[in-house]
């Protein structure tokens, strides 16, 4: 017979939570036996001493069993997804789900909305009318067996690990997000629950990402790729820079904006070379060598995939996107060259002018946002425009500009160092 206090005292003098232990506390948190406060005390205790590779897996294992796992193994084809744990401009799930699948692969994408001053994936889709988020399984399994589509961007259903829903609200207002074994059983769970054969995780690191130093980034991305590895998924991480944002744009339509113009064939060069990065690993974790998905994008394959995906879920490629009605230009105080955009503040002004929320279920603006005139790196002159502001709300101008005052340098000596995307590479 177990109860709480038992597994509380065992996590918080130390000791390690056996499978029956662990197997237990979850599913009677999520059936309403343990109350929030037991499962907050025992969410503290794990921030404070941690969890063995065993227990994280077994963690994970105990919140993909409390609801439902998806099967797509019948397909025909392999089945791969992407993760990101988010940052500013990052709009590479856009170009990269129909650029996998046009390459053969069929990617089952389930993506969330944005949170304060990191973007959503579904908010960005969301801008383009008529084009829903919730998708049945029965129809997901349609749109990934038809080889003219092959992609789904939707949100997860309720049924997909239930008791992480529960957890992670209650993770958000105790205090207890940062910690690794939870980060990562939490993020694992739901993409091994999602059905895909293959996993590759996009873990940023810098100052407009969750976590901001490299060993924290690795040590999350080896616990991520142990779980994926451990439960059967092949699983590769990139660790990847946010400092800076990616692109030229924050905010959900003009993000959609950029993609469109990476599918086309152009896009800003951090953009494309990401996508492109993330779609090899992708391949290579799906088995497809034979595929380059520069070829893809070239050719109009990946916007061929892209139109029938967006289609599928309602959407019309061919429609306007929304515009925000007011915007406001930030100019180049001297001229020189831009050494430093700073990644958080760009994402808090965007979320500021309506681009994001402040808590679950807020609403957001579609055409809210910032367009990036240069990039560290890039030349500017005096008077020219630096960053243009977007919103239908006018009186966010002031808040928003005050974050930006300090958000970039420009220097008429000092060169940037490029900073590599790419910083490293994790692997089972």
């Amino acid at each position: 017979m177990h109860s709480a206090v038992d597994v509380i005292r065992a996590k918080r003098d130390g000791g390690q939570l056996s499978d029956a232990q662990i197997d237990w506390v979850v599913d009677a948190f999520t059936r309403g036996e343990v109350a929030d406060e037991q499962m907050a005390a025992l969410a503290m205790a794990i921030v404070w001493r941690g969890m063995t590779r065993r227990e994280t897996a077994r963690w994970t294992q105990a919140m993909i069993d409390s609801g439902k796992r998806l099967d797509f193994t019948d397909l025909g084809r392999p089945t791969v997804d992407k993760h990101s744990t988010g940052g500013v401009g990052d709009k590479i799930t856009l170009p990269l789900s129909p650029l996998v699948a046009a390459c053969g692969a069929a990617v089952p994408q389930l993506s969330g909305r944005g949170l304060g001053h990191t973007g959503g994936t579904l908010d960005k889709l969301e801008s383009i009318p008529g084009w829903q988020a919730d998708i049945p399984v029965e129809r997901m399994r349609e749109l990934l067996a038809d080889p003219a589509i092959g992609a789904v961007v939707c949100a997860a259903g309720a049924d997909l690990a239930p008791a992480d829903k529960r957890l992670y609200a209650l993770r958000d207002v105790t205090g207890t997000v940062e910690s690794i074994p939870l980060i990562a059983s939490s993020i694992m769970s739901k993409k091994i629950a999602e059905g895909t054969g293959a996993l590759v995780l996009d873990v940023k690191v810098g100052r407009g990402a969750f976590l901001k130093e490299l060993d924290q980034a690795r040590e999350l991305a080896t616990a991520m790729v142990e779980l994926g590895t451990d439960a059967g998924v092949r699983t590769v991480a990139l660790l990847t820079g946010m400092d800076t944002p990616l692109g030229h744009t924050a905010g959900n339509a003009l993000e959609v904006c950029e993609s469109l113009d990476v599918l086309a064939g152009g896009g800003p060069p951090d953009v494309v070379d990401l996508t492109l990065a993330l779609a090899r690993e992708m391949l290579a974790q799906a088995g497809i060598t034979d595929v380059d998905p520069a070829d893809a994008l070239a050719d109009g394959r990946a916007m061929d995939h892209w139109r029938a995906m967006v289609r599928a879920q309602g959407g019309d490629p061919d429609a306007a996107l929304p515009q925000a009605r007011h915007t406001e230009t930030l100019r180049a105080p001297v001229s020189g060259t831009l050494t430093r955009l700073d990644a958080l503040d760009i994402g808090l002004a965007a979320w500021r002018l309506g681009a994001g929320r402040a808590r679950q279920g807020d609403p957001v603006q579609a055409g809210a946002g910032i367009e990036m005139h240069a990039k560290p790196g890039g030349s500017v002159v005096e008077g020219q425009p630096l960053l243009t502001l977007h919103t239908d709300t006018p009186e966010a101008f002031p808040t928003a500009l005050e974050i930006l005052r300090d958000a970039f340098t420009v220097s008429d000596t000092d060169h940037p160092t490029p900073q590599p995307l790419i910083l490293d590479r994790i692997t089972a």
